[in-house]
């Protein structure tokens, strides 16, 4: 059996920048003085007068992003995820999200999978804080090909967008010519009946290997990617719920705020369904491996099956 691919979604960031600053003359780069990080510098090799390192002043970054806008420029301003939407989250709320510029966050690290950096580091709030800035794009991609995809839309769309990436290298799942990424609008990866997983980031595919384990227990177990967690694609998610009865939700994210929040919010008010929110359980991370933490936390697809079995 041959091994399966794997790449880091913030290699993917950097490598759809250089790729669409070869198309657009508008798309800039800003990043705060971590550009090997966040692999800006892919882009920073190709286009260098497009690319601006602000140094360590993540807030002081996205007030020059918003300048930008202002003059027609498309600016993608990058930096880990607690310091883009943590630190900078006033900077972002009133002078990108407020004017509703046309801002593209690309933060990269997300999550306990950050791994070494340790608590400090693993933002697992991003996605909550993003959330409840009105217009904000929220975009959470699983893979190589899906984080692509995202930052063409993002440069697409009209309004700011919040990208989420990752430092651990994950399985690409999306390599078939039937996959077509559309803000908005979840994938059904697999058909099931007992039960809906709702996944988002590189949890989707631990959802994947999950199900595959609950099949053999006799738990038909339908799979749903969910990349764009603002706006959530309520219909599916609806539909889902209406089909199989119950629903799971999984991210590498707080369960506060997040996936599971906002699947929730949507089936109160449309669908009233037994839920199961599978993630980080209001605690912070800790320094470790990125695998190990993915474990520890129940995150990988053994931990999602084993509470997914315990539930139903």
């Amino acid at each position: 059996m041959s091994e399966v691919k794997k790449i880091a979604t913030r290699q993917s960031y950097g490598n759809a920048l250089a790729e669409l600053g070869a198309e657009h003359d508008n798309l800039v780069v800003l990043d705060a003085d971590l550009a090997n990080a966040t692999k800006t510098d892919t882009f920073k090799k190709v286009f260098p007068d497009r690319h601006i390192d602000c140094g360590i002043a993540e807030c002081n970054m996205m007030g020059i992003a918003a300048g930008l806008a202002t003059t027609g420029k498309v600016p993608f301003v990058s930096t880990f995820a607690m310091f883009a939407s943590g630190r900078a989250f006033e900077q972002v709320r009133n002078s990108i999200g407020y004017p509703h510029l046309n801002v593209k966050i690309g933060a990269t690290h997300a999550g306990i999978s950050v791994g070494e950096d340790g608590a400090s580091h693993q933002c697992n709030e991003d996605l909550a804080l993003m959330r409840t800035i009105p217009g904000m794009v929220v975009v959470n991609p699983s893979d190589d090909i899906e984080a692509k995809a995202a930052v063409k839309a993002a440069y697409e769309h009209e309004g700011p967008v919040y990208l989420r990436f990752g430092r651990l290298a994950v399985p690409v799942i999306n390599d078939n010519p039937d996959y077509k990424f559309e803000l908005g609008k979840g994938v059904v990866l697999k058909e099931g009946t007992d039960v809906t997983i709702i996944a988002t980031g590189l949890c989707v595919s631990s959802a994947l290997e999950a199900a595959e384990m609950l099949e053999k227990d006799g738990v038909s177990a339908k799979v749903v990617n969910i990349h764009t967690i603002k706006p959530l694609d309520e219909d599916l998610v609806v539909a889902c719920a209406k089909e199989t009865g119950k629903v799971v939700t999984v991210e590498e994210h707080s369960v506060i705020g997040g996936l599971g929040s906002a699947v929730c919010d949507a089936l109160c008010a449309k669908a009233p369904t037994p839920v199961l929110k599978i993630g980080v359980q209001d605690v912070f991370g800790e320094s470790g491996p990125a695998v190990e933490l993915l474990k520890k936390y129940k995150l990988d697809g053994a931990g999602v099956y084993e509470q997914i079995k315990a539930w139903v």
